[in-house]
């Protein structure tokens, strides 16, 4: 894992076109903004997982399972 420190307003780069913005730390809590191209998706990591399982689920998931439309 690369770990950097930054402060409010400075930025990293990952790749070539996504940045990640520290926008206000506030105690405990690191707000961050994120410019990245709309074909990239960008999720929480708790929200990815769910969206992984989910999809998972659905890939197990048997045609006798399925209604007739």
């Amino acid at each position: 894992m690369l770990v950097l420190t930054r402060k409010v307003n400075q930025s990293i780069i990952i790749g070539n076109d996504i940045e990640v913005v520290v926008l206000e730390v506030r105690g405990e809590q690191v707000r961050i903004g994120i410019k990245a191209p709309k074909d990239v998706a960008v999720h929480r990591q708790e929200i990815f997982v769910q969206i992984r399982d989910e999809n998972q689920a659905a890939a197990g998931t048997d045609l006798g399972d399925v209604p007739d439309l």
